[in-house]
């Protein structure tokens, strides 16, 4: 798969980012983007192929592994990382949207089309409630759907077609673990950086506002 269309994405939003939003995107390109093309997808690669059950009885391996990982662990974060990074193509797009307009009229409409205020200001809160949002769902849908961030050694599965209760057993469960919960707590660190960039805008805008007011009532 490739994620260059990614990175091109993570790119144009630093432009247009705060400083706690720039910290984000290096967060996400350096130890979620790059670690998971360079190190997870071969890791996991093998998934299936390495699963092993101590029974030969033709489909029991498979209805087993689709048992206990009903999404390959690799494909659900892959889906996350796209999923948490698309909220950021609104604000692309609403800068697009004043450059084209100032090319329609053929005059400048802004003093600077990617400076976060006004319209794109409320684009940018929606993207951080979204790409918080959509991380917090990210980690509880895989805690509920692997009960838990654990890679246990051995499973037991007792599903048709196996003829009784089955022991498999999952291949490096060590090295994925250490990389699960490295690639948890870097969700959880886009977490905090996304809540404390939507505290500062914020507490900024809220500032200038009152501020801006209480100079008219002093006029």
């Amino acid at each position: 798969m490739s994620w260059a269309f990614l990175r091109d994405l993570l790119s144009g939003v630093n432009k247009y980012s705060t400083g706690i939003g720039r910290i984000w995107v290096a967060v996400v390109f350096l130890f979620r983007l790059l670690l998971y093309v360079a190190a997870a997808e071969n890791i996991w690669k093998h998934e299936h192929d390495e699963f092993e059950c101590n029974v030969k009885q033709p489909g029991c391996e498979n209805v087993c592994f689709d048992h206990f990982f009903p999404v390959s662990h690799i494909r659900f974060w892959a889906l996350q990382l796209i999923m948490v990074s698309t909220p950021s193509l609104l604000v692309v797009f609403h800068v697009a949207y004043r450059e084209n307009r100032e090319k329609h009229h053929n005059q400048k409409l802004y003093k600077n089309p990617g400076k976060i205020d006004g319209g794109l200001l409320c684009t940018y809160l929606i993207s951080l409630i979204l790409k918080t949002g959509l991380e917090i769902f990210s980690l509880v849908l895989f805690y509920n759907l692997y009960n838990g961030f654990e890679i246990p050694r051995l499973v037991k599965c007792d599903i048709k077609p196996c003829p009784n209760i089955v022991d498999c057993y999952i291949s490096k469960p060590t090295e994925k673990m250490i990389f699960l919960y490295f690639l948890v707590a870097t969700s959880c660190l886009c977490i905090v950086l996304n809540l404390s960039e939507l505290s500062y805008l914020m507490y900024k805008y809220s500032t200038k506002c009152y501020l801006k007011r209480h100079v008219n009532k002093q006029q």
